[in-house]
């Protein structure tokens, strides 16, 4: 991508930070509408919920490693799955990648000053913000944590004692935060791409943040919506899905899957776009298929929303809804294949260079590849009866959430690293995170895909002595795998102060965000770039240098 665009000085970026906030200090961040701010702000929010909910993960996997009670009663365990699920899924994995890198490339990316609505942007972290502290809160109140699981479901969300409904309420402000999120980023791509940046010419990041924009928008009030009438029920005791009253839980399961499978899709999309930043800079070769991939971007968020009754395959729907759910979910795995084999199309005949984030994105693959399959066994009807509520789905879940999204967050973090602080971090040390998450990671999960093949429940305290060597093997796994997130934290987090100084574009990148400085100064570029070629352009790139 060929552009006009000079580097700044760290001299002149420091006048720009200064220069751009009325506040010093912390009051300078809490307060910025500068986007790069504003991601960054995301990401520390981000990773550190993340760091809780795996701690809470370690500990139910601690009183897993054996049968019997090791180090709490079936109530806190019942707490504790719940806090997790609730921490990674509205704080961690459905954010996501819009929230810190999209909110920090994308205007980058298209040429632009910042997003189209900077104070709007604001607003949603501040949401996000405020509903993350609703639903920590929730957890030390009077009633006790909530014991649902993360999906609310009702009745028992109706007759549980514990605090539910603040838990809804924070859930039901992160969605606000979602929602503006999505209107900004939708605004942004319209109105303020960098003169000559064509449909055909946006970054592949680009195209996944625009999809998952469109779904944030969509399905997320359908969300809000579900969680404000579970708010009235307990409060006001109106009967709408409680069928002591005359409600009909079926119809939240409905209410809740419009949105949440679709979310699945806000998760995955932008991990997705990641990955198809990555692959070309490091296979040095421009992507394969650019219009198959940014289509099947689309497609995924159209097609996904589609497919929520395969949640609800025992749950007494129609055979007919059954047969259509099940053929919708078998469709919408053609668009990501087209993704998986452009990918490996682009690495064939390129020149590899081993990075750490190739490396995460190659390791991305091949775990979202294992929660793929086995997404499909879920959505087979006859193969779903007997799986459904098992620990075979949530080793699928964990496969596709945390394979996917939670490494391909990792790849981002490794790639984007260096513009973002201006810092390089050690490539040993990643190999080394990178190689014991991957080992730590098959450890943990894929245990529960056999034991949930031979008919381990999910959701259990205990369990019989047959399933023991499962439990155990995974538990083992859980230890690895936190071993290689410390290594990768100390890594990234010492290398922010004491790492090498960065290169404006130490990878050789051919998109936007490489053709500023590191990291980039307070309204991006001194001059609006022009864009007169692709993405993925290396060779004018070469030439140009």
């Amino acid at each position: 991508m060929a552009v006009e665009a000079t580097a700044t000085t760290h001299e002149e970026l420091s006048f720009y930070e200064e220069s751009g906030n009325k506040y010093s200090g912390l009051l300078s961040w809490l307060f910025s509408t500068d986007h790069k701010r504003i991601g960054l702000m995301y990401l520390a929010g981000q990773l550190s919920f993340f760091s809780v909910a795996a701690l809470i993960g370690v500990l139910m996997r601690l009183e897993l490693i054996a049968p019997g009670r090791q180090l709490m009663g079936p109530q806190m365990y019942n707490a504790c799955f719940t806090v997790h699920g609730v921490i990674m899924i509205f704080l961690f994995i459905v954010p996501g990648l819009p929230a810190c890198f999209g909110n920090f490339l994308l205007p980058l990316q298209i040429g632009a000053k910042d997003v189209a609505f900077p104070k709007l942007n604001l607003l949603s972290w501040w949401l996000y913000m405020i509903g993350a502290v609703t639903a920590v809160v929730s957890l030390f109140t009077m009633g006790g944590p909530p014991d649902t699981g993360w999906t609310f479901y009702v009745p028992y969300a109706m007759r549980t004692n514990t605090n539910v409904t603040m838990a809804i309420l924070g859930a039901f402000i992160l969605g606000f935060s979602s929602i503006l999120t999505g209107i900004n980023f939708v605004t942004t791509v319209h109105r303020l791409r960098a003169p000559g940046m064509t449909w055909r010419r946006l970054p592949l990041f680009v195209w996944s943040l625009y999809a998952t924009g469109w779904v944030q928008i969509l399905a997320t009030p359908v969300l809000g919506i579900t969680l404000l009438l579970v708010m009235l029920e307990r409060v006001f005791g109106v009967g709408i899905f409680d069928p002591a009253k005359g409600g009909d839980p079926i119809l939240y399961q409905h209410l809740f899957w419009i949105y949440s499978h679709p979310a699945v899709y806000v998760m995955i999309l932008p991990a997705m776009g990641a990955i198809t930043e990555i692959i070309p800079v490091f296979a040095r070769r421009t992507v394969f298929g650019y219009m198959a991939i940014a289509m099947s971007s689309m497609a995924i968020a159209g097609l996904g929303s589609l497919v929520w009754g395969h949640h609800m395959f025992v749950s007494g729907q129609s055979d007919l809804a059954g047969i259509v759910f099940s053929f919708l979910t078998f469709v919408v795995a053609i668009p990501s294949a087209i993704k998986v084999f452009n990918w490996v199309s682009t690495l064939y005949k390129g020149s590899i260079h081993p990075e750490p984030p190739l490396m995460f994105a190659l390791m991305f693959i091949f775990l979202f590849m294992i929660g793929g399959f086995t997404g499909l066994m879920n959505g087979a009807l006859s193969v779903d009866v007997q799986i459904h509520d098992t620990a075979f789905v949530v080793g699928h879940f964990h496969y596709v959430m945390f394979g996917g999204t939670g490494i391909a967050f990792f790849a981002a973090v490794h790639y984007w690293f260096p513009k973002m602080f201006g810092r390089m971090y050690n490539r040993k040390l990643a190999y080394v995170a990178m190689a014991t998450i991957f080992v730590g990671f098959n450890t943990l999960y894929f245990p529960m895909l056999v034991m949930g093949w031979l008919g381990m429940p999910r959701r259990y305290y205990d369990y019989l002595p047959r399933f023991h060597p499962y439990h155990l093997t995974s538990t083992i796994g859980s230890w690895i795998l936190v071993a290689g997130l410390i290594v990768m934290a100390y890594n990234l987090i010492r290398s922010m102060k004491h790492g090498e100084k960065a290169e404006a574009n130490p990878w050789g990148a051919a998109t936007l965000e490489w053709q500023t400085s590191s990291p980039p100064p307070l309204e991006n570029f001194h001059e609006i770039p022009r864009v007169d070629s692709g993405p993925y352009d290396f060779r004018r790139l070469e030439g140009a240098g």
